[in-house]
């Protein structure tokens, strides 16, 4: 298995090609670009005949916290074939995106998963941020991650001194996040 990296737009066809229908056979209806001011980048997993067993999209933006300018990053769109679970693909791919945040030189990795998915996203090196809610959407707009009928844990990893040093203030709050209209929340 090769894990293979490409800014969203320069994605070849037949790997889009391949990830699109797995994303759509598993979330229908949910696929389509992203917003390009979030510098999506797409990490696949691809076997040697050419498969593509997991998928994910890394999306980044500088936020404002506390009164301070972080860059973050986050993960968006994680999917692994039901064909291929229980190998380990899953985890092998998220666990590379958090290693190509931390050398991006993000301050931070920040992104909600389903409660039942923190432990998988634990085993991969990501540590849930206790009592935060990422807060999506625009301003006018905001869609966070405590909305009616959501049961998410806020994940993240913080990996340059500023991000490491000034992670209790991502503790039990809410962070603007922010993405806009079409990634309403990573």
């Amino acid at each position: 298995m090769e894990i293979r990296t490409f800014a969203e737009d320069e994605v070849p066809a037949d790997l889009r090609a391949r990830a699109r229908t797995l994303r759509d056979g598993v979330w229908p209806g949910a696929g389509g670009d992203h917003d390009p001011a979030l510098r999506p980048v797409t990490v696949l997993l691809v076997s040697p005949e050419g498969d593509v067993p997991a998928v994910l999209d890394i999306l980044s933006k500088d936020i404002v916290h506390g009164g301070r300018r972080y860059r973050a990053a986050g993960l968006s769109a994680v999917v692994t074939d039901p064909a291929w679970r229980g190998r380990g693909y899953g985890r092998q791919l998220v666990a590379a995106a958090r290693v190509l945040i931390a050398e991006s030189g993000a301050d931070l990795g920040l992104f909600t998963c389903d409660r039942p998915l923190r432990g998988f996203y634990e085993s991969a090196g990501w540590s849930e941020l206790a009592g935060a809610v990422l807060v999506g959407g625009t301003r006018r707009a905001p869609f966070p991650s405590d909305g009616p009928g959501f049961d998410k844990v806020t994940m993240a990893g913080f990996f340059t001194e500023r991000g490491k040093r000034d992670a209790a203030a991502f503790r039990h709050c809410r962070i603007g996040l922010y993405p806009g209209e079409i990634d309403r929340l990573w």
